[in-house]
């Protein structure tokens, strides 16, 4: 019984797991170091072990993963450079703002002396030569007209001057027998000229006259630029064309071709018709104004003509105002009779006259021409009011080319056509 009992404990003494025994997940530190208990549940894991280990205290859980991605520094760098090169653009653009629309201006005046200058070369004269003399004559007249109003403006100036001590009389003689007061002519004068206002306005008008100086060369300058870069852009339109063709593909050579005649026949053919337009106007004007013997009549005329038609939306009104106040110095019922005129050739012109010359050069809606000088005058002021038209012409008629149309159903044409006017019949008198 005992030697059966001894094996009885050695056997279960042998079917013990050996704590330090690497084979069982020893949770010794080593062969011949401290031993640990092991766990009721089983061995206890090790950390840095290659089983599911705990990191260590105070270690980055997920190792590789926590790293910084390699793309995020040169994203930052690329988002960064995109912010600076927008903000430089930015900068440049509102720098070059003044440029880009002296050059835009400079554009459409090439685009209007387009046709002319083709057929003057087309007839054997030298492309340049053809657009000096558009230019030439376009001087002459701009010159002409500036000479005129100035001739007025000096003379009513001088006028005005001249019978400025009689209105001060007569001013000064009816508050006198108003408000039975005795004020002198000579006593005002005496006061308003050792007046502080007086001396404070000289001398505001003295530092002032610096910046009209430098505000009358700064439009020199750009009506110089103006002129240069039309000029070059009408003498080398040929040559400009087709350096663009020459970075296009043959499929988009043809469609920048085509955009470039329609915009030169819509610019040219609005400038054309406004000019013929304010010709038959001022022509028209000068008669009603010589028949009634109205001062200044020629520059009057020159002044309704081009006013009227080239100053959109407002022009006509502010065209008739100037001859019904220089009619209205001469004779009441003159300014009543040229007040008259107007009105009646306006009508005659805008049912009449108007869509005759513009039906086949900038026949476009009344509404979406009074919308597109809205919109040029809030985008780009008095220069956007002027080419506002020609643009939205040329934009129509770009459109109207590629702008694939179909035929209307039943129901669209029914719902959307003029009903037809019922002819009443009379019966007939015998």
């Amino acid at each position: 019984m005992a030697a059966s009992d001894e094996t009885t404990t050695d056997d279960q003494t042998a079917d013990v797991p050996d704590p330090g025994d690497a084979r069982t997940g020893s949770a010794g530190d080593g062969p011949g170091g401290p031993r640990r208990p092991v766990a009721p549940g089983g061995p206890v894991p090790q950390a840095g072990s290659g089983g599911a280990g705990l990191p260590p205290a105070g270690a980055a859980p997920g190792g590789a993963e926590a790293r910084m991605p390699r793309w995020l520094p040169r994203a930052v760098i690329l988002v960064l450079a995109l912010v600076a090169c927008f903000q430089l653009g930015s900068w440049a653009f509102h720098q070059l703002i003044g440029l880009l629309v002296n050059i835009l201006i400079a554009f459409f005046l090439a685009l209007a002396v387009e046709p002319a200058v083709s057929g003057m070369a087309a007839r054997g004269m030298r492309r340049g030569l053809a657009t000096f003399v558009m230019f030439l004559a376009v001087f002459i007249v701009t010159a002409g007209f500036l000479a005129l109003l100035g001739s007025l403006l000096a003379g009513q100036i001088v006028a005005m001057v001249e019978g400025f001590p009689g209105y001060i009389d007569a001013v000064i003689k009816a508050i006198n027998s108003t408000f039975h007061t005795e004020l002198s002519r000579l006593e005002i004068q005496e006061s308003v000229l050792r007046s502080d206002w007086l001396r404070k306005y000289v001398q505001n008008s003295a530092s002032g006259v610096l910046d009209v100086s430098a505000t009358v060369l700064g439009g020199l300058f750009k009506l110089l630029t103006i002129g240069l870069f039309s000029f070059y852009f009408a003498a080398d339109g040929p040559r400009l064309r087709r350096a663009l063709c020459s970075v296009l593909p043959p499929a988009k050579q043809d469609e920048v071709l085509r955009a470039w005649e329609i915009a030169v026949a819509k610019t040219g053919g609005y400038l054309y018709s406004r000019g013929l337009m304010a010709l038959i106007s001022g022509i028209a004007t000068y008669i009603v104004l010589a028949v009634l013997g109205v001062p200044y009549a020629p520059a009057l005329a020159m002044w309704v003509g081009l006013v009227s038609q080239f100053v959109p939306t407002i022009g006509t009104y502010l065209a008739g105002a100037l001859p019904v106040l220089i009619a209205f110095t001469v004779d009441p019922w003159y300014a009543l009779y040229v007040l008259g005129f107007v009105v009646v050739y306006q009508q005659f012109e805008n049912y009449v006259l108007q869509p005759k010359l513009t039906s086949k050069t900038v026949d476009i809606h009344p509404a979406v021409a009074f919308g597109s000088v809205i919109a040029g005058t809030a985008l780009l002021g008095a220069v956007g009011a002027l080419i506002a038209i020609p643009a939205v012409a040329t934009l129509q008629a770009f459109l109207g080319a590629y702008v694939k149309r179909y035929a209307l159903t039943e129901a669209a044409d029914s719902s959307t056509a003029r009903p037809r006017r019922r002819r009443v019949r009379f019966p007939r008198l015998r």
